[in-house]
């Protein structure tokens, strides 16, 4: 029986500091060049050359502003700050790439669905069918605060508005125009049929929107779906609109649950189980000895900043962890932030000390280290436990750590059969879902919309 092939995104943002903070310190970190195209195009070619899926494209509206209630350790350490748009990148990398998919991250909360439909469907147009959106709502006050409001949008509530927001984009992409409404003939001096374009009306609590889809079908019409919410609410919306879902894991058995949880979602949706791909967040430390890799480690180590990485996590929380002494312990306080970030607060034995040690190299996330075939072995493992699809795997140094795992770890996972050997054709969709078509499959929500005659 062959293997269960693993799926991989680079995750990164367009920004100096992204997951693990203070790197940008490092002597053979490159990420200050993060304003310039061809740090993109770069980046695009090298995941291409490890046939990675996709690059994964976090992104914020507003600043991490709770640790200390100020900007300073952000702006010193460039903790996602400044940031630029992620979308705008994307031309460039398609155009130097055949086969990389990029998913996208936007705030729904601050993007008005209609605009915001266009420039997907441009994309999609522009990359042949290669992008995903990463649908967030947001979670910091100071976006909130930016864009004109009090403070953020009750947790819950933003779901409600989010649930929405798809109805109106599925209207637009999937229901606006047919398959044939382009026939472009010039002969007939008729590019589109007119009967078959039509208007969406659509009149609900949070928008109003009458008008035609601005483009023309394109090559997926809807985006794959990513999404990351993991609280109840979160879940009840992934399992209804979801394709890609990212968690955060800690443990094999704690990641198992997530997992579960967001297939049981998928078919109370009456999707199946697998209709949506699980990828966790992932450091990857490879050398080909395993001591060359714990000496690695030290070396960047060395260069992180744990203070920023407890800063970029109490914006995550909501909690000013700043306020608190070494051993003190923290007191977990509900807020309209992360869900699953703050849940980890909830057994009170939490300090500021064992959250620095937790943060020792600039993040959070789990670290692999060691020679190919040890983290081959524990890629492997992590699939086979948890029920995983993939990884978003960060970057540490730029862009060693992907030239590491490309050259290192990627031939020990192909030639074991984990992992494939050259690209499989079609879209974005049907790359990561092999049986599938390039649209929505019936069974998914949006499949609704589609205009029957």
């Amino acid at each position: 029986m062959s293997k269960k092939k693993i799926l991989f995104n680079a995750f990164n943002m367009n920004c100096i500091g992204h997951i693990n903070h203070g790197l940008w310190t490092h002597p053979r970190d490159t990420s200050t060049r993060f304003n310039t195209l061809e740090y993109w195009t770069e980046l695009a070619q090298l995941l291409e050359r490890g046939l990675f899926d996709g690059l994964f494209i976090a992104d914020i509206v507003g600043v991490y502003d709770v640790y200390q209630q100020s900007v300073d350790v952000p702006l010193k350490e460039s903790i996602q700050l400044p940031v630029n748009d992620p979308l705008l990148l994307v031309s460039a990398m398609a155009a130097v790439t055949k086969n990389l998919g990029f998913g996208l991250t936007a705030n729904l909360t601050y993007e008005p669905p209609y605009l915001f439909a266009r420039r997907m469907s441009t994309l999609d147009h522009l990359t042949r069918g290669r992008v995903g959106w990463n649908i967030v709502t947001g979670y910091l006050d100071s976006a909130a605060k930016a864009m004109g409001l009090t403070e953020q949008v009750e947790h819950d509530r933003r779901y409600d508005q989010a649930d929405e927001y798809l109805e109106v984009l599925y209207k637009l992409w999937e229901g606006s125009w047919e398959n044939d409404a382009v026939i472009n003939d010039p002969a007939q001096r008729i590019y589109a049929r007119p009967e078959k374009v039509h208007k969406v009306k659509h009149a609900g609590e949070f928008y109003q929107v009458e008008g035609y889809h601005l483009c023309e079908p394109s090559p997926q019409r809807t985006p794959v779906l990513f999404q990351a919410g993991s609280s109840d609410r979160g879940l009840v919306f992934a399992g209804r609109h979801a394709e890609c879902v990212f968690i955060s894991g800690q443990t094999k058995a704690a990641t198992k649950r997530q997992v579960d949880k967001v297939r049981a979602s998928a078919l109370a949706a009456g999707r199946n189980a697998d209709d949506i791909k699980l990828f966790m967040g992932l450091n990857v430390i490879v050398a080909p000895t395993e001591a060359q890799a714990l000496a690695k480690r030290d070396d960047y180590l060395s260069h992180a900043s744990a203070e920023a990485g407890v800063a970029h996590f109490a914006s995550s929380t909501g909690i000013d962890f700043a306020d608190y002494e070494l051993d003190e312990p923290i007191q977990y306080v509900k807020s309209n932030a992360i869900q699953s970030a703050t849940n980890v607060l909830q057994n009170n034995d939490w300090t500021r000390r064992k959250l620095l040690e937790q943060h020792a190299l600039g993040g959070r996330y789990m670290t692999l280290v060691g020679s190919p075939a040890q983290v081959a072995d524990e890629l492997e493992s992590w699939i086979e436990e948890t029920g995983l699809d993939g990884f978003n795997l960060t970057r540490i140094v730029t862009p060693e750590s992907y030239v590491d795992f490309i050259d290192l770890v990627i031939p020990e996972l192909q030639r074991r059969g984990s992992y494939k050997t050259a690209y499989d054709n079609g879209s974005l969709r049907q790359k990561l879902f092999t049986d599938g078509s390039a649209h929505l499959p019936d069974r998914h929500t949006g499949a609704a919309f589609r205009h029957t005659t």
